[in-house]
C-alpha cells in the first residue's frame, strides 16, 4: 500500500474543492492506496455540502491516529479557519502554509509516501508573513536541499527552470556553469531514476534573443550554457543553446525529453499553452516525492464549485508513478548488495 497526502491549498480558492473531486475519483480506481487530506475541519464539511464525497472517511487531529483505522481517507483537521472566497487573507495564508508543513511532518514521519499540493496564493502566505515564495522552496529548505529543479511534467512537454520566482533583471547575474551544471546533472537523476528513461534526451535554451547571435546580443551562452552542455554532454544526450522562439515554433520539444529554459516564462508560457488543463508542478532533486497542478487558485471561480480537476488527477498519477519508480529503484540497489 502506497500514502499519498493532498494538502488543501489555499482555503478561499479552488483547493479543497479539487482535492475532494481528485479524492472521489482516485477512491474508485484504487482501493489499495491510502489518502490523508490537510484541511480545516469546518471548510473540509462546508466544500462537502457543495461536492458530495464518494469516499468514507474519518477525521483526526494529530499524527498519533492508529495505523489500523479504515476508511478510504484521513482527513487531517488542521483547525479551523474563516473562508473569504475569492481574496488572498491572512487567515487563508496561514491555513495553506500550515496544510503544507503539516505534510512535510507526515512525509519525515515515513506516514507519507508523497504530497500532492493543492495551489496557494503567493500574497496570502506573505500577508500570514511567511518568507517563502512558493512550494518548491519551502520543501527544498525543510528538505535541507540546496541542489533541486522546478520541472513541469505533460504526455505533450517537459520543462524545467534553472531559475525560479527571480525578477527578470536578476537573472543574468544568476547564471553561471556550476549552476547550470548542478541543475543539468539534477534532471539526469530525475529522468533516469524518478521517470525512469533509459536515454533521456535534454533541450537546452538561450538566454538572449537568437541565442546571443553567437556573442553579438548577449554573451551567457558562449561564457555559460555551451561550456555546461558540452561538459554535461559526456554522460547524456544534451543539445543547445537553442533560440526559444523558433525552437516551439518549429516544435523540436517533440524530439527530447525535457527542455531546459533559464527563467520562468521561457518555458511556462508555452507549456501553459499546451497544458491548458493537465499539466504537472513537480520539484526534481528533492528525498521526498511532491507535485500539484500547474494553475493557480482561481479566486474568480472559488464559490462555484465548477473548478476542472483534472491536473490534479495528472498531479497525482505522476507522484504514484514516481514512487513506484523509486521503489524499483530501492528493491534493485538493494538485490544488488
Amino acid at each position: 500500500m502506497n500514502n499519498f497526502v493532498f494538502t488543501c491549498g489555499d482555503t478561499n480558492g479552488i483547493g479543497p474543492e479539487i482535492v475532494i473531486k481528485t479524492l472521489n475519483k482516485l477512491v474508485r480506481l484504487n482501493s489499495n492506496n491510502r489518502y490523508f487530506f490537510i484541511c480545516p475541519v469546518n471548510i473540509f464539511h462546508s466544500t462537502t455540502k457543495n461536492i458530495k464525497p464518494e469516499f468514507t472517511y474519518s477525521i483526526v487531529d494529530s499524527l498519533t491516529f492508529s495505523k489500523t483505522i479504515s476508511p478510504s481517507v484521513i482527513v487531517y483537521n488542521s483547525g479551523n479557519a474563516k473562508q473569504s472566497f475569492g481574496k488572498p487573507t491572512i487567515t487563508s495564508g496561514k491555513s495553506s502554509y500550515n496544510s503544507i508543513k503539516l505534510s512535510f511532518n507526515m512525509l519525515r514521519a515515513k506516514l507519507a509516501d508523497a504530497v500532492i499540493t493543492a495551489p496557494i496564493s503567493k500574497k496570502a502566505i506573505n500577508l500570514a508573513g511567511v518568507n517563502f515564495p512558493g512550494h518548491t522552496e519551502m520543501y527544498a529548505n525543510w528538505c535541507k536541499t540546496e541542489n533541486y529543479v522546478m520541472t513541469f511534467l505533460s504526455k505533450k512537454l517537459c520543462t524545467a527552470l534553472v531559475t525560479i520566482h527571480k525578477p527578470i533583471k536578476e537573472i543574468s547575474k544568476l547564471l553561471n556553469k556550476r549552476k547550470l551544471e548542478s541543475v543539468i546533472n539534477v534532471l539526469i537523476n530525475a529522468l533516469h531514476y524518478d521517470l525512469r528513461i533509459n536515454d533521456p534526451s535534454i533541450a537546452v535554451l538561450g538566454l538572449n534573443p537568437h541565442a546571443g547571435e553567437t556573442g553579438l546580443i548577449g554573451k551567457e551562452e558562449k561564457e555559460i550554457i555551451l561550456p555546461a552542455i558540452k561538459k554535461c554532454s559526456r554522460s547524456i544526450s544534451i543539445e543547445g543553446p537553442f533560440s526559444p522562439d523558433a525552437f516551439f515554433a518549429r516544435k523540436l520539444y517533440k524530439n527530447y525529453d525535457i527542455v531546459l529554459g533559464m527563467y520562468h516564462d521561457q518555458v511556462l508560457i508555452p507549456f501553459k499553452l499546451l497544458n491548458s488543463s493537465g499539466g504537472v508542478n513537480y520539484t526534481a532533486g528533492l528525498p521526498i516525492v511532491r507535485t500539484s497542478p500547474d494553475h493557480g487558485v482561481a479566486y474568480d471561480i472559488a464559490s462555484a464549485y465548477r473548478a476542472d480537476e483534472s491536473s490534479m488527477l495528472q498531479a497525482f498519477s505522476y507522484a504514484e508513478k514516481i514512487v513506484i519508480n523509486r521503489k524499483k529503484r530501492f528493491a534493485e540497489k538493494y538485490q544488488a548488495i
